[in-house]
């Protein structure tokens, strides 16, 4: 086996080639602390999948470095397949951090091998399988939906390797992911685990898995370095922090595609009201164009897109047309779109986070991490030399976290310990996270939560409607509202809300201000419940599938500025969600006209995000007092609810904390319905 020395000459990898670029530009930039060039020095390079598959033999786990361009995503899967892991029935299984890539890799790898997707290789991400029961031999799924299959499979008996891919991004369910595969493989030593990492974490990662590792393969652990194939890439900083990112990527993306020569541009922003502001600012300006210049095809990215939109993004622009991508990060890591040659970077991402004030978990947007720049850079590096130009100021770079902190240790943990719980992890306590455990204030807080909830009893043991709970595909809030629902006698309406909430907004061009859509907004209006956003969305998915009006139409979607694409998604999660109802739980599929029967099941699920209105018109949350606001998307931002006290679905932290998925409620069914919460005693209620 041919071992690089420390010392020999070994080809530039495209993070030295970008150093060096960068200084040619002249840019004092001091490097990022995260490239651990000892480290790199020790690990052997290996050029041939032989000795990959040499150390799959001989180690129960492979941890590899592989850099943007290494193929690791794609190859590494097909040449454990191709090397006899997957016969037998048995599977070679690939998690991907978002569905985005999950799906598009999937298909990239089932055109390389020259197989039909779905076949011997699919994907599966929530909602949506895309496998054959017999014939797949590789899978890429997300780590959610493999830790949710230990549910029923603890032991993932039907998988003989098991690749997590993009495992220092940190994700909830990585980690637990990886804990789990820790527990598997003292029960079944012939499992293969693969962990993909950058080298921040590669040996944290071999550690953590045999204690005695100490940079040298053990029986149980061995490392190794794949060389990317990057093409070099210019960085440049803006030489003073800008006020607005939002206003600075639009301008930053139209001289770029008034100055450049072609090439397509992918513009990162942290969410879809951004995207969408960005879109609209530069369609406003491609009437201005001139004469001569390139056409511009402007297209989004973002996780709650629907997949036949997703699927565009990676089409080749037609001849002469500068294809201008505007995406979260989703697009940083695992999803090659080629032709991509320059880059503008806001250098912020927005992450769930739990704000300790308000005891909920908000989505905020914060500064990326080093080594969240160094992926969004090298995008522009794959297939040529690119450009990538960020927007703030070199001096800031050395300030920012050299990764991502770990989403276990700053979200709610309280999903997660309930499903830790269903699969028969009592002793959270001993349980073997991956470093750092979450603090024992966060998980006291849940568990207190779950026992709120009646998933728990008071002795912290996992009780029926706490199982069902844990095995829902739902948050387990919307999955209380639905099972209350049910035996309510208005499922059908709450299915349909849990549904239209799971998918992007089906408003596709609102904006309060000067920008607003006018027409758009009238056309709203004609859905617009003065109960909520629950019960207006529950309008709109009424009026699309009736037989008279909406027909299922994309021409009456249109005429409503409604996304056709997102309501055919949630007609689908609606269907999926129906057969659960019914099989998994045994209980009748019923409909209502009440309106505030719904309202009333939407609290079952929704008390913890309950609050009160204020004469200034923001909102006081019921239990921890933090200050909220309606959203501008919310159809309470411009009225006041009939009464004082709303739950909401999520909240959404920019420059305050926004509510979003709001709904009109009484107060006394906060007291009749989540007594334990508000701190109350009535005997729990059996499912």
């Amino acid at each position: 086996m041919a071992f690089w020395k420390p010392g020999a000459e070994r080809p530039a990898s495209a993070l030295d080639r970008a150093s060096v670029r960068e200084q040619e530009l002249g840019i004092d930039v001091p490097q990022p602390s995260f490239v651990d060039a000892e480290l790199r020095e020790r690990l052997p390079v290996y050029r041939h999948r032989h000795e990959l598959l040499y150390l799959l033999e001989h180690h129960g786990v492979v941890v590899v470095v592989g850099h943007t361009g290494s193929g690791k995503t794609t190859q590494i899967p097909q040449y454990i397949r191709e090397a006899g892991w997957a016969v037998d029935g048995r599977q070679v299984v690939c998690t991907q951090p978002r569905r985005v890539a999950a799906s598009s890799v999937a298909a990239r790898v089932a055109s390389e091998t020259r197989t039909k997707l779905g076949e011997e290789v699919g994907y599966a991400v929530r909602f949506e399988d895309c496998t054959h029961p017999v014939h797949t031999q590789l899978k890429y799924t997300t780590p959610g939906l493999l830790f949710r299959e230990c549910m029923r499979d603890p032991l993932l008996s039907r998988y003989s390797v098991v690749m997590v891919d993009e495992a220092h991004e940190r994700g909830v369910y990585t980690d637990l992911l990886i804990a789990l595969l820790k527990k598997i493989r003292k029960v079944r030593p012939e499992l293969r685990i693969v962990v993909s990492s950058a080298t921040i974490d590669a040996e944290s990662f071999a550690r953590y898995f045999d204690p005695t590792y100490a940079g040298q393969a053990t029986d149980d652990v061995a490392l190794l370095s794949l060389e990317g194939r990057s093409y070099p890439v210019e960085i440049a900083y803006t030489p003073a922090p800008v006020h607005n990112y939002v206003q600075a990527a639009v301008e930053a993306a139209w001289n770029v595609h008034l100055t450049q020569p072609l090439g397509d541009l992918l513009v990162f922003l942290t969410g879809r009201d951004e995207i969408q502001t960005v879109m609209q600012a530069l369609h406003d300006r491609y009437a201005a164009l001139p004469p001569g210049s390139l056409p511009m095809l402007l297209l989004p990215l973002y996780a709650g897109l629907p997949p036949e939109e997703q699927n565009g993004v990676f089409l080749p622009a037609p001849r002469g047309t500068r294809k201008v991508i505007l995406a979260t990060n989703v697009a940083e890591a695992s999803v090659t779109i080629d032709g991509i040659v320059y880059v503008v970077d806001t250098g912020f991402t927005k992450i769930k986070q739990l704000d300790w004030a308000s005891g909920m978990d908000v989505l905020a947007v914060v500064p990326a991490s080093q080594a969240a720049l160094h992926q969004r850079a090298g995008r522009a590096g794959r297939t040529a030399p690119g450009k990538c130009l960020r927007l703030f100021p070199a001096s800031q770079l050395a300030a920012l976290p050299r990764g991502p902190t770990p989403e276990l240790v700053r979200c709610d943990l309280a999903p997660y310990l309930l499903q830790l719980k269903a699969l028969g992890i009592d002793n959270l306590a001993r349980f073997d996270f991956v470093p750092p455990a979450p603090s024992a204030e966060a998980m006291s807080r849940a568990l207190t939560y779950l026992a709120s909830l009646e998933a728990l009893d008071d002795h912290g043991r996992l009780l029926p409607l706490g199982e069902r709970l844990a095995e829902a595909p739902l948050d387990p809030m919307m999955a209380r509202a639905l099972l209350y629902a049910a035996h309510a006698g208005c499922s059908e309406e709450v299915l349909t809300i849990a549904a239209m909430t799971s998918v992007a907004s089906p408003f596709t061009a609102f904006e309060y201000g000067p920008s607003m859509d006018v027409q758009a907004e009238i056309a709203r209006r004609k859905f617009v419940a003065e109960e909520g956003d629950h019960l207006t969305l529950l309008n709109v998915y009424n009026a699309f599938v009736h037989p008279r009006i909406g027909q299922q139409s994309p021409k009456w979607a249109a005429k409503y500025s409604l996304s056709y694409a997102s309501l055919r998604r949630a007609q689908t999660i609606r269907s999926q969600l129906a057969k659960y109802v019914t099989l998994h739980w045994s209980l009748p599929l019923r409909s209502s006209e009440d309106a505030t029967l719904v309202r009333k099941c939407l609290v079952a699920g929704l008390f913890k995000n309950a609050a009160e209105r204020l004469d200034d018109g923001s909102f006081r949350s019921v239990h921890h007092s933090a200050l909220l606001w309606a959203h501008p998307s919310s159809v309470l931002f411009t009225r006041a609810p009939p009464e004082r006290w709303v739950v909401f679905g999520e909240v959404t932290h920019t420059a305050k904390p926004l509510m979003r998925d709001i709904t009109v409620i009484d107060q006394a069914w906060l007291l009749e319905l989540a007594p334990h919460y508000y701190q109350l005693h009535r005997p729990a209620r059996r499912y």
